[in-house]
């Protein structure tokens, strides 16, 4: 597909309810309000297509931004691209976005160390949530590597950003749910933090609670491990 008739076709499933409802998660014009599930029938559709990822990007539209992320080639971005494409949006959907393709190439685990650390709100959040796809998915990762960030997060998650609060308090999560070790250390790291606030705007989106969540979310893995082991 063109350039010219994927967005024709981002137009047509725009609808109205979309873009009343975007701007309340930070979503800014120019958009059409698509759904996620159309744009992952575009995805299946058009297949991987990098040179129209970047074009579709170069738009500045939100829809055509996500659907960017969704088609790019992980293999073929370099850190230069990957570096202007997080410090674009202003909002944590696009984020959640970009660090969720990030998190596919091989420079995920660079770039994290360097965002943890950015001064930008949502460049630190891309980088805490490429920590937390780390401990989900990054099977090649000793688990020793995760306990300093435990002790990062304990330290500074209460004088963080806002949505930087949110993307850590996810990562911790994600590290509790790596292993039984790891699950011991996070939960009695999320009882010293105690509540995590963050404001979520005009949403019903809610901050999960660690402490109760790791355990549960450790347990369903270990039951899902243990199936697959027996296959």
């Amino acid at each position: 597909m063109t350039l010219e008739e994927v967005m024709a076709e981002l137009e047509a499933l725009g609808t109205a309810q979309n873009r009343k409802l975007y701007p309340r998660h930070g979503a800014a014009e120019p958009m059409f309000g698509v759904s996620y599930a159309n744009l992952g029938k575009l995805k299946k559709k058009i297949k991987i297509d990098h040179e129209l990822a970047v074009q579709l990007w170069d738009t500045s539209n939100h829809d055509a931004r996500v659907l960017a992320t969704m088609i790019a080639d992980p293999q073929q971005a370099t850190p230069p691209m990957l570096e202007s494409w997080a410090r674009v949006p202003d909002n944590y959907v696009l984020t959640d976005a970009v660090s969720g393709f990030v998190g596919k190439t091989p420079h995920a685990w660079v770039l994290m160390q360097s965002w943890i650390g950015a001064d930008a709100e949502f460049v630190e959040a891309a980088g805490w949530n490429l920590l937390g796809g780390s401990a989900m998915y990054g099977r090649e990762l000793s688990d020793d590597v995760f306990h300093p960030y435990i002790g990062r997060i304990e330290r500074d998650i209460h004088e963080a950003k806002n949505r930087v609060r949110y993307s850590m308090n996810n990562a911790l999560i994600a590290i509790g749910m790596r292993s039984d070790t790891l699950e011991q250390e996070t939960v009695a790291a999320a009882k010293r933090i105690g509540s995590v606030e963050v404001d979520h705007g005009e949403t019903g989106c809610k901050t999960p609670n660690a402490v109760a969540y790791i355990p549960k979310a450790r347990a369903h893995k270990r039951k899902k491990e243990a199936k697959n082991a027996s296959v």
